[in-house]
């Protein structure tokens, strides 16, 4: 507190319950002076009105008003006094909010006046009867948090159901019906679930960092592979422009020489007509002359011997006609088209085949989906025509009409690959179907209706669409494989045993599930007999 160098000491000048000068001071009947804000709160606290200094009672609320000589006293004494240096607070520590001037340390807050103190200026509520009853807790920051808005109590309760903190008076208004309990038993649970949840965080961001992780890997190993597909398509593309620049050279060469060819025979004729005319010419000059003679004897003479006329061709027939450039183009285009197909089966599909198969997915056979003619094995993983139709309850997901099944295993989203043993099979489907397809009926089986499938029967080779594409068959077929990628709407069969390339179905539209699906086809009076095998993938074929 601050010191006066007068002959008053600070005392004289000091409201007894905020311990600080004077503030508009007023004077009781009992003669004791207080701040006027301090003794109106003071009152407006109580239920008897009394002096705090001498507990004096008085019948009535005083009327006090405000004593303007000590007021002017006080004012006197604040442009005298000097502030000894004090520490300033922490910024950690509460400050109290009754000093003036330099600011002290608060070492309790009451809940009653919504105020921290000082230990200087807390002496009132150890001393005065009325105070003492106040609820004092240590030194809190804003302390009008702490208190109802609508009831301006303590905030010591919490309310379950709307989980807001709330004071005994909300429990019986708007909170009348809702489960609360104390804030520190609530605590306890919130700290208990905080604990837990800040168990989890470190795992969650461990499990986000792995992810990073893998979409970086991911992104390095796509840089990598388009960097060696961009350098091997460079080799590919080059010689194809090779070969398309050879077949563009080949064709114009054999448009000039048709050309030279159609020159030099015009050439030729026009020379050969020059000489008959040159020879005729002369004739004509020979003729002319001796049709002037007039000696007889002369003209006779000469005559016999005129020379016979040189032998000239019928030109009537005779024409040049220009060079004939159709089915010229379109044989350069069939050679050039052989010679792409010959370098495009150079391309190597073993290593295409080896980047699908990682994709590879572990699928079994839905016997519930399975024709009741079907036979699957124990494992899910093979399939034969029975020959009998066997009699099995209604199932909304079987075929009934046609000897299909579906696996159990269905993929919405990402790559898949699997393949089938289709080896001694004279008839087989396979493929990839959605989900919603219709299986009491034939439905044409494109992917219009919902099925990407390859087809073989009787030594012919095609994908089911409309129309159909016919595809060549080098050999029988062993193993085929099946790669479907969701996001991009591709479908692709491959032959495994030769590490080939069938055919692509691109630009599908996926909207469903899709599960693989197999096709035995009939027995054919044990023809046919040998199943599907679905199989496992072996990446060092």
């Amino acid at each position: 507190m601050a010191c006066a160098n007068t002959s008053w000491s600070e005392e004289n000048f000091s409201c007894s319950i905020c311990l600080d000068v004077f503030s508009s001071p007023v004077t009781t009947a009992c003669g004791h002076n207080f701040c006027r804000t301090c003794i109106t709160k003071f009152w407006d606290e109580q239920v008897q009105y009394k002096c705090p200094f001498c507990n004096k009672l008085f019948n009535t609320r005083p009327d006090l008003q405000v004593n303007t000589f000590l007021s002017e006293l006080a004012a006197q004494f604040r442009t005298t006094v000097r502030v000894k240096e004090q520490p300033c607070v922490e910024p950690a520590e509460v400050p109290c909010d009754v000093c003036t001037g330099t600011e002290q340390k608060a070492v309790k807050s009451c809940l009653m006046c919504f105020t921290s103190y000082c230990q200087t200026h807390l002496e009132p509520h150890q001393r005065v009867a009325g105070l003492q009853k106040h609820r004092l807790v240590e030194p809190m920051d804003r302390l009008e948090d702490l208190m109802c808005k609508k009831h301006e109590r303590l905030l010591e309760l919490f309310c379950q159901t709307e989980q807001v903190c709330v004071c005994l008076l909300c429990t019986v208004t708007d909170h009348k019906s809702h489960p609360v309990v104390p804030l520190k038993e609530e605590y306890e649970v919130k700290t208990a679930q905080l604990g837990k949840i800040e168990a989890e965080v470190p795992q969650k961001i461990q499990e986000r960092k792995q992810k990073i992780k893998e979409i970086k890997d991911t992104v390095e190993l796509s840089n990598k592979d388009a960097d060696r597909e961009i350098a091997h398509s460079g080799q590919v593309f080059t010689a194809l422009i090779g070969c398309v620049e050879k077949g563009r050279d080949e064709f114009n060469q054999t448009v000039i020489e048709k050309l030279k060819s159609t020159v030099k025979r015009a050439e030729d004729l026009i020379k050969e007509l020059e000489q008959e005319i040159e020879d005729l010419t002369n004739r004509s000059s020979e003729v002319k002359r001796l049709s002037h003679t007039e000696d007889h004897l002369h003209f006779l003479q000469t005559f016999r011997s005129l020379k016979e006329p040189p032998p000239t061709r019928d030109w009537t027939m005779v024409e040049v006609r220009p060079p004939s450039y159709v089915g010229t183009l379109r044989r350069s285009l069939d050679q050039l088209e052989e010679t792409l197909n010959m370098e495009m089966k150079k391309l190597p599909d073993d290593a295409e085949l080896k980047r699908v198969q990682k994709y590879e997915v572990d699928v079994t056979l839905d016997p519930d989906t399975a024709h009741p003619s079907l036979i699957l094995s124990e494992d899910g993983k093979q399939v034969h025509d029975g020959g009998v139709v066997k009699i099995l309850l209604d199932n909304p997901k079987r075929f009934t009409t046609y000897l299909f099944v579906l696996t159990r295993q269905s993929f919405s989203s990402g790559r898949f690959y699997f393949e089938v043993q289709v080896k001694d099979k004279t008839k087989w489907w396979l493929g990839v179907a959605r989900e919603s397809i219709d299986r009491t009926g034939g439905t044409g089986w494109t992917p219009e209706t919902g099925y990407w499938t390859l087809v073989y029967d009787k030594d012919v080779l095609v994908f089911n669409d409309n129309p159909s594409v016919r595809l060549p068959l080098r050999a029988e077929l062993q193993k085929v494989g099946v790669f479907v990628d969701y996001d991009e709407g591709l479908v692709s069969f491959y032959d495994v045993e030769d590490r080939v390339h069938i055919y692509s179905a691109t630009g599908c539209t996926f909207t469903e599930p899709l599960y693989p699906i197999l096709f035995p086809s009939s027995d054919k009076e044990g023809r046919n007999s040998a199943p599907l095998i679905i199989s496992p993938v072996n990446q060092t074929d």
